[in-house]
């Protein structure tokens, strides 16, 4: 299937192919890092290891101000599922400029179309028994919510996380993330908060292997089950289908299954966290589709709101319904212009066959990904659920998650006109969210960059491995 249906890779006149002219970063990207560097605080991230600033972008292709054109598989981490500028998601947007743009949580009929479009992206079996909820604009705010309704509604106060997870970057998304280096300078942390391990087959804390999951599943359950295990019942359990910044790990079906049986068994909500993967980005609506399984809570964000337009939701169970009015509010939770381009989106990715696009799509790339790892002594492996996708970057010597090559490698991408992210243990992931309607040509552009920027890695980095 061709993704010229996105009305813009194949259109004249508009971005169509990678060309770098100028160094990286060029003279006008170069003067607008420098205002940045002064003017903006610390906390700023993408440029660090992406040093553009961009001009315009359409489809796939991203132009920075000096003319360089790349080929973008990072889509505004996901938040952009058919590329930049899509033209029917600018109507959509325009025709909603004109009429409202702001509504807090009084009805419209925009927001009515939009919760059905995402209630009728639901299994069948779900629509009757889901409610929706509307937040702040982000993912973080949407986790929040979720946890602050499942403590409301059981009267508890544990959670219980998963190793490597990441969920935001608020007060409480943040304490529920792995990641060790983003709160210890942050006191007060959220109490109860419980991590266990996640199955990684790579490098699982209970052991690597097909079995991983398994013994995460039993470890997890005896755990919750044993009257001396030191964990009250919890208010929720959350977790990622795939751990996105922790690697791109898709967890086991096994693992899946087994979590919502434990966790139904025990009268504990399920909250699955699809900010990144929920809007088709595995290939399914929800990435929880693929286990059969019916989780009590869904977060959403990112690629729900069509092309970058910010807005989160909480998908629950009526019988969690227990906010009273007023509980829990947010003054951007009424964006009509998301729920425009949202709308559309989803029409767009059910007419075109989208999803079923980014199943064929992702299935090829990960091959070539996983052609990568049996070329390339310092690829160790390719995961990867639909067009979420990454590989890992290992010191050649040691086996250990390799931070200097994934760097390397993300630099002489862009340098080469790719732009990609990178995650996991020591960043040592290279990831790849390509737009869902990414063609087959530009796919194979891109792992032509990859390909070229891994033959030279090994010559540098194995070497200086062997002097460790």
């Amino acid at each position: 299937m061709e993704a010229s249906s996105n009305g813009l890779e194949k259109a004249p006149g508009v971005l169509q192919q990678a060309s770098v002219r100028t160094p990286v970063p060029g003279p006008l990207s170069a003067r607008l890092l420098e205002r940045q560097v002064l003017n903006e605080s610390n906390v700023r991230t993408y440029p660090r290891g992406l040093p553009i600033a961009i001009g315009r972008g359409a489809g796939s292709y991203l132009e920075d101000l000096d003319g360089n054109v790349f080929i973008d598989f990072l889509t505004g981490a996901g938040a952009l599922p058919l590329g930049h500028t899509h033209p029917e998601l600018v109507e959509a947007i325009t025709r909603q400029l004109s009429r409202l743009t702001h509504g807090l949580d009084f009805p419209t009929e925009i927001r009515d179309e939009f919760i059905s479009a995402q209630i009728s992206m639901l299994p069948e079996r779900m629509r009757s028994s889901m409610r929706i909820e509307f937040c702040g604009p982000s993912g973080a705010d949407a986790v929040d919510a979720a946890l602050k309704l499942c403590k409301t509604a059981t009267g508890r106060s544990e959670i219980v996380t998963f190793q490597g997870a990441f969920h935001g970057c608020s007060h409480a998304a943040m304490t529920i993330t792995g990641l060790v280096a983003a709160k210890e300078r942050v006191a007060g942390r959220v109490p109860g908060v419980h991590f266990f391990p996640y199955p990684y087959p790579l490098r699982c804390a209970l052991g690597g292997g097909e079995e991983s999951g398994q013994r995460c599943l039993e470890y997890l359950e005896r755990s919750l089950r044993d009257p001396l295990g030191g964990i009250p019942r919890p208010a929720a359990v959350i977790v990622e289908m795939v751990q996105g910044e922790g690697g791109v790990i898709p967890a086991p079906g096994d693992f899946v299954r087994g979590l919502r049986r434990v966790t139904r068994e025990l009268e504990i909500p399920l909250i699955v966290d699809e900010v990144q993967t929920g809007g088709g980005r595995t290939g399914t609506w929800f990435a929880f589709e693929q286990h059969g399984i019916e989780p009590d809570v869904i977060v959403a964000s990112k690629a729900i709101g069509g092309m970058g337009m910010p807005v989160a939701v909480v998908l629950h169970d009526e019988r969690l319904d227990a906010f009273a009015p007023g509980a829990h509010t947010g003054t951007f939770r009424g964006n009509q212009l998301a729920f425009a381009a949202g709308v559309a989106s989803a029409r767009i990715i059910r007419r075109d066959g989208i999803l079923e696009h980014a199943r064929e799509q992702g299935a090829y790339a990960l091959g070539v990904l996983e052609g990568f790892a049996r070329d390339h002594e310092i690829v160790r492996e390719a995961r990867g659920s639909g067009l979420m996708l990454g590989f890992e970057l290992v010191d050649p010597v040691t086996g250990e998650p390799n931070t200097q090559a994934a760097s390397a490698v993300q630099r002489g991408a862009i340098e080469r006109g790719l732009i990609v992210e990178l995650g996991g243990r020591g960043d040592c992931v290279v990831r790849l969210l390509p737009p869902l309607n990414v063609s087959r040509e530009t796919l194979d552009e891109g792992f032509e960059i990859l390909d070229s920027v891994l033959a030279e890695i090994p010559l540098a980095v194995a070497h200086e491995a062997q002097l460790r």
